[in-house]
């Protein structure tokens, strides 16, 4: 293996397949991840949590609790951006090198412009998402800015929510499969390896389609355990997003470059 002077590792992606039971496997060595590693694992999910309060404390503030739910689908699109420090960690704990808060918040430097088009990238996928829920509200419901108090009844029992509802699942999980396919891996490989995001996204999206079974089962543990996480008043995603952060780092080392956890 050729190494430059970074740290980087440059040999050509090589891309396996797996059985479709290795999420478990990837979130088993996410775990130990955690209990290496828990001061930087427990404040980096603690923080994403506080920042999920405060949003939803703001849209109640501001009476447009209507884009709870499509900023929660969206959240999905831009979560492998987020989780860069807890790649990074995994990253250093699997080479015996020291972690801390510092090398996780700094992780980006490793690969920083290419890390940052693919963020672009990932953000203009979850805007659009945004703006396509917006619409599809405004186009269903005379009710422009329902409150806290009526948002179920506006959204799951109307004449209209079937149609809302099946009409924005379609929309929501065709932007979820792309936004899933290109960052799945991709980020974790720009921390990991001296390439562009053009390479990345070739090599996350060429994963996913050769193990779109393990692929399908991890994204949708991905879901449950994000969901829960909310449902729980978001406290439960101080756990939820570290164990999924450092699963993934080990799902994208499987793949594409086999290493015990």
């Amino acid at each position: 293996m050729t190494q430059s002077k970074a740290g980087f590792d440059r040999q050509a992606a090589r891309i396996r397949t797996v059985e479709i039971d290795r999420p478990w496997i990837w979130l088993a060595c996410g775990w130990k991840d955690i209990l290496a590693a828990p001061r930087v694992s427990l404040v980096y999910g603690g923080t994403i949590a506080a920042a999920s309060v405060l949003l939803w404390a703001t849209l109640v503030a501001f009476e447009t609790i209507y884009l709870l739910l499509p900023l929660a689908a969206g959240f999905f699109l831009v979560a492998p951006l987020i989780a860069v420090g807890l790649y990074e960690t995994s990253r250093r704990l699997a080479a015996h090198e020291p972690v801390s808060l510092g090398h996780a918040l700094g992780a980006v430097r490793r690969n920083g412009t290419q890390v940052a088009l693919l963020g672009v990238a990932l953000m203009l996928l979850h805007l659009l998402w945004v703006r396509i829920a917006t619409l599809l509200f405004a186009l269903f419901f005379d009710r422009a800015h329902p409150t806290w108090g009526s948002i179920i009844d506006t959204v799951f029992f109307s004449s209209v929510s079937l149609p809302f509802l099946v009409t924005g699942s379609i929309v929501g999980f065709v932007l979820a499969v792309v936004a899933f396919a290109i960052g799945a891996l991709s980020i974790p490989m720009l921390i990991d390896r001296d390439v562009d995001v053009f390479a990345a996204i070739v090599a996350s999206v060429s994963a996913v389609r050769a193990n779109w079974r393990p692929m399908a089962l991890w994204a949708a543990l991905i879901v449950v355990f994000t969901a829960v996480g909310m449902a729980t008043f978001f406290v439960g995603l101080a756990i939820a997003l570290p164990l999924i952060g450092h699963a993934t780092w080990h799902a994208y080392k499987d793949l594409v470059d086999p290493a015990p956890c």
